[in-house]
């Protein structure tokens, strides 16, 4: 009889950290004290809080044990799992309060959990994503059984309609419109396609799904291809996922095995197989068209449009296209209606929204807030703020075709509406924040240098206006930046947004566009003060010796590539040998002297 239930953390992050190790330290340790069979293991997808990985919560009590080794697995075990006893050194408790008996802490009363609504993470972290049977007691196809018994499939689509879910990849186009204007097309076959591509830099919402619980995918993308009248699906995921490739598979297998896909699903005549294919890492393949010319096993490119992939889609046929977050809503709408999706999030911007938390924060990870959250509450009250006493100076959303919200702007709403009416874009949900060392000009030449090497070069405001745009930015950097520089870009950026072939390329110029609009005093500086207010641009760099504090000990000297640095006269009081002194001139600022001083008698001004 099972007494115990230990969950382990098998997603991406933790996986790194070696949660396989501590899953068989702890096989090893209940076998050694012969408790195997009284306590089960289970690998479980993301928590959450990746920064606390590997992450281990066990059972009946949810205690949360955090950044666990495997040498910590034999105390755990004897401890806890023998004797009852929690150990406490491991214990996650973040309540904010002293004295707290740690065995009454509730993880959902935490402040990275409490003011999440997790509705397409609401499994993950809690089932076994390689068990059917643990989705099925989840409610899991419950959703597919009700619309393919009792719901047509117009029915299907007015409530998805009626909830005003939008698209979670980037662009939040109404799902139930896009789903209207493919339904009422004739064909002999229609088509449904899950983009799992997921290519924006720090993003990884619809790999934790996959991993954490494939079964909804599968579940929701049944449901649309009865709403559309599609009987073939294709999830188009990144090869760089094997976890979740791994899990999607297994999950695939196990439906075709339940009669949840395949022929003549839940008797109601509908038929509906579902397969994998794998990108080859390629940015520009989020793009619907792009996506869809890549499963068909031609060069990753867009297509012009119209026509729509509705009326024109995967190999001419009229298709459905979603990403991961937006289908995995699907089941618990039509669970649930869609006044209860309406009653979350804001009036045009409803339900919840996942965003991938990085960068300049104390709680790395994942988190699923209500549509409308102020972006503070994300920031210091479930990302628990910026660390090391630094100031928060932005954030930048929706990958690098996103755009910066500055620290002035903390309270802004974070929904469709709101983000856009700033030049910026909620994207898929990554969110990188920065502090006060990061400098802005840096940050869009960054992301532009990330836009120029992932343009498919079809048209060539995308690939030679990008280009362009990079060029400018990195002379600014290289401290080159010249009068009309801002302007430059600016009129660069326009054209580009106006005249590109794609989405890629007309949101390409967000992260220039976003900077200019609110640290335009940073690019000044750069070109007409010669200097990097972040102090993080080399070019701008002045690296000073503290002669007081330096020992004359010539370590920097040693390690100077260019014999920029040399002994002076000075002998500082209470040292025995003469300090050193840098050569600005010689100096190639490549940062060696500040690496090998001991005792940080060197400064970057």
């Amino acid at each position: 009889m099972i007494r115990s239930h230990v969950l382990i953390c098998g997603g991406t992050g933790c996986t790194s950290s070696g949660s396989v190790k501590i899953q068989q330290a702890f096989e090893e340790n209940l076998a050694a004290n012969g408790i195997l069979e009284e306590v089960k293991i289970v690998q479980t997808g993301c928590f959450g809080l990746c920064a606390l990985g590997p992450v281990v919560i066990i059972y009946p009590e949810g205690t949360f044990y955090s950044q666990v080794a495997p040498e910590d697995v034999k105390e755990i075990v004897e401890e806890h799992l023998l004797k009852g006893r929690i150990v406490e050194r491991l214990v996650y408790a973040e309540t904010g309060e002293e004295n707290v008996d740690i065995k009454e802490v509730s993880l959902n009363d935490t402040a990275f959990y409490k003011t999440q609504k997790r509705i397409v993470l609401r499994n993950c972290g809690v089932i076994d994503p390689e068990n059917i049977e643990e989705y099925i007691a989840m409610d899991g196809y419950a959703a597919l059984g009700k619309v393919l018994t009792e719901m047509k499939p117009e029915e299907v689509i007015q409530v998805i309609s009626d909830s005003g879910l939008r698209g979670r990849g980037g662009g939040g186009f109404p799902t139930g419109r896009k789903w209207a204007l493919c339904a009422p097309n004739k064909a002999d076959q229609k088509y449904v396609v899950c983009n799992a591509d997921e290519g924006d830099p720090g993003a990884f919402m619809d790999r934790s799904v996959l991993e954490g619980d494939p079964h909804c995918l599968i579940e929701a993308m049944a449901i649309a291809g009865y709403a559309i009248g599609a009987t073939i699906g294709y999830v188009y995921v990144r090869a760089e996922y094997p976890i979740a490739v791994k899990r999607l598979q297994i999950a695939i297998d196990q439906a075709k095995e339940y009669g949840l896909l395949g022929k003549n699903i839940f008797g109601s005549g509908f038929d509906f197989d579902l397969s994998i294919r794998l990108g080859a890492g390629a940015f520009v393949c989020g793009e619907e068209t792009a996506l869809m010319t890549s499963i068909e096993g031609k060069r990753g490119e867009p297509k012009p449009r119209p026509p729509y992939p509705a009326v024109k889609g995967l190999y001419g046929k009229p298709t459905v296209e979603n990403n991961v977050e937006t289908f995995a809503n699907v089941p618990q709408i039509i669970l649930n209606g869609a006044d209860w999706f309406k009653s979350m999030g804001t009036e045009k911007s409803t339900g919840t929204k996942i965003f991938a938390l990085g960068g300049k924060i104390a709680h790395t990870g994942l988190v699923e807030i209500p549509m409308g959250t102020p972006l503070s509450e994300i920031i210091y009250n479930i990302g628990g703020g910026i660390p090391n006493g630094k100031k928060f100076k932005a954030v930048q959303t929706g990958g690098p075709s996103g755009g910066c919200i500055p620290a002035s702007l903390i309270d802004i709403s974070v929904d469709y509406d709101t983000l856009t009416s700033i030049g910026c874009m909620m994207g898929s949900g990554g969110m990188i924040v920065m502090d006060e060392d990061n400098c802005m000009v840096d940050i869009a030449k960054f992301f532009l240098e990330f836009i120029v090497d992932e343009s498919c070069g079809k048209c060539t405001p995308c690939r030679i206006g990008t280009r362009r745009m990079l060029e400018i930015l990195t002379r600014i950097t290289e401290g080159k930046g010249e009068d009309g520089d801002i302007e430059k870009l600016e009129n660069l950026a326009n054209t580009i947004k106006d005249s590109s072939l794609c989405g890629l390329g007309q949101t390409a110029p967000n992260p220039v566009l976003s900077t200019i609009r609110f640290f335009r005093d940073e690019y000044e500086a750069h070109i007409y003060k010669k200097e990097c207010p972040a102090h993080y641009c080399k070019a701008f760099a002045k690296y000073e010796i503290d002669r007081d504090k330096c020992i004359g000990c010539g370590l920097c000297a040693k390690n100077c590539p260019v014999n920029a640095i040399e002994r002076t006269d000075y002998i500082a009081p209470g040292k025995k040998l003469a300090a050193f002194r840098i050569d600005t001139d010689k100096c190639i600022k490549c940062g060696a002297c500040v690496d090998n001083c001991k005792f940080k008698a060197i400064e970057v001004k």
